[in-house]
């Protein structure tokens, strides 16, 4: 059968259960994590994160929040970075899933400049969190078109220096090589059809574009990069 991407589509992803908690949703956390390592994910977000930082690596404190933080996986690789680099960070993971926050907890043990808050990123709490970086890693496609536009509006207020989007590509290929995907990684039910919603909830190339100019983005690169992945960085 064939799949129509010309569209994003609305349908909800399981994951969109704030609720949702358990072995099924834990085991769902850490293998997305691991795909994202071995496709290349976190070096994506990483790559971006470092462009930021070329010219602002002086300052006291740089403070660091990944919105969808997940099990806190690139938490981790930025806080192992930063010590490599001997930088001074403070990461902030947030999620909705209060579950999956105490899981990427449990995770980041030992990992000091790491901490988590479980917030609705529509809520006051966080429209007044500032930041010198915001991160959104797969995150922003579970999102529908208004309430994107709501969220780089926060983004881009209270971002001192950047925002790095990493964010699926929809198109066919993708879809059906995620399917593969399955089989080789023996996911979960929920993670394949979640997987496969993300996809089809993915971006166009061109979306991206009119979601910079429609936020007066004056400074941005969008790249795609493997695997069907876009590598959207904002400098302000």
């Amino acid at each position: 059968m064939a799949i129509n991407t010309k569209y994003r589509t609305d349908t909800p992803e399981i994951m969109d259960d704030f609720a949702l908690e358990g072995k099924i949703l834990r085991e769902a956390l850490d293998k997305i994590a691991k795909i994202n390592q071995l496709l290349g994910g976190n070096r994506l977000t990483l790559q971006g994160v470092a462009q930021l930082l070329h010219q602002n690596k002086n300052q006291p404190t740089i403070r660091i929040v990944d919105v969808g933080c997940g099990n806190g996986d690139m938490l981790r690789t930025l806080a192992e970075y930063g010590k490599k680099e001997q930088l001074p960070l403070e990461l902030i993971g947030i999620d909705a899933n209060n579950f999956t926050i105490g899981h990427a907890q449990n995770l980041s043990v030992g990992y000091p400049t790491i901490s988590y808050r479980c917030e609705d990123i529509f809520g006051q709490s966080f429209s007044e969190l500032k930041y010198d970086i915001v991160l959104c890693t797969l995150t922003l496609h579970h999102f529908k078109e208004s309430e994107i536009d709501t969220i780089l509006t926060v983004f881009n207020t209270n971002a001192s220096i950047g925002i790095v989007i990493n964010d699926l590509q929809r198109s066919a290929l993708a879809y059906r090589l995620f399917q593969g995907l399955c089989f080789v990684f023996g996911l979960n039910a929920m993670s394949r059809e979640d997987g496969l919603t993300s996809i089809l909830r993915g971006f166009k190339k061109v979306e991206l574009q009119q979601f910079s100019i429609k936020n007066k983005f004056k400074n941005y690169t969008i790249q795609w990069k493997w695997a069907f992945r876009y590598q959207w960085i904002v400098w302000k």
